[in-house]
């Protein structure tokens, strides 16, 4: 299934179905399949794989013909990606988000955001109180991490260019020594609607 040497170091890797208004799809690597039916707004659990460049190809599930992503992706040694699948139906591709490890966390909490939410214009994330925690975050732009101290937090986005409130998440829990990633995706005026998906980073337990 490889195109390099087996000795080289185990990497990981996962899907995110992100593309609003795209239905179930498969994951293939390689020719084989790895993921069958993951839906808009799930993941896939983690694949631990050797390093190497590999062919990644996204069909619609049950389909092995005129994929909706067809790429190579190379995979560095110790590494760990989320692959999202991203865009409006039309206009799909595949966006690898890198999970490195951010250093030490002892007694905070590492969190930072992921803009990937087609047509949705710069975004701020907030807490209720107004501080700022990200500004001015574009279409695929991944933040860098920063630290919080664990505990409830409720968090809002708005619009980078005028303030306006368009979305509320009013609780989340981050706990101490964890690293999160915060991914916006759906429509801003449309269907799904914008929400957020904040999972565990597979470096907080991978490696």
């Amino acid at each position: 299934m490889r195109e390099t040497s087996s000795a080289s170091p185990t990497s990981y890797y996962r899907l995110l179905h992100a593309s609003p208004g795209t239905g179930p799809v498969d994951l293939h690597v390689n020719g084989k399949i790895v993921a069958r039916n993951l839906r808009y707004s799930n993941f896939t659990n983690y694949f631990s794989t050797a390093s190497g460049v590999y062919t990644i190809k996204v069909y619609p599930t049950g389909k092995t013909t005129d994929p909706l992503i067809d790429t190579r992706l190379q995979l560095v040694p110790g590494s760990i990606y989320t692959l999202a699948v991203i865009g409006d139906p039309g206009n799909i591709g595949l966006q690898p988000i890198s999970e490195p490890l951010p250093g030490p966390t002892p007694r905070y909490a590492m969190v930072r955001f992921v803009h990937l939410a087609p047509g949705t214009p710069e975004l701020d994330i907030l807490l209720p109180d107004g501080k700022k925690l990200f500004t001015n975050v574009s279409y695929k732009e991944v933040t860098e991490y920063i630290q919080l101290a664990p505990g409830n937090y409720g968090i809002e986005a708005i619009t980078t260019s005028n303030n306006k409130r368009i979305l509320i998440v009013p609780r989340i829990n981050l706990q101490a020594d964890k690293i999160y990633t915060i991914y916006a995706v759906g429509k801003l005026n449309g269907t799904p609607p914008l929400q957020v998906l904040i999972p565990l980073d597979g470096s907080t337990y991978l490696r």
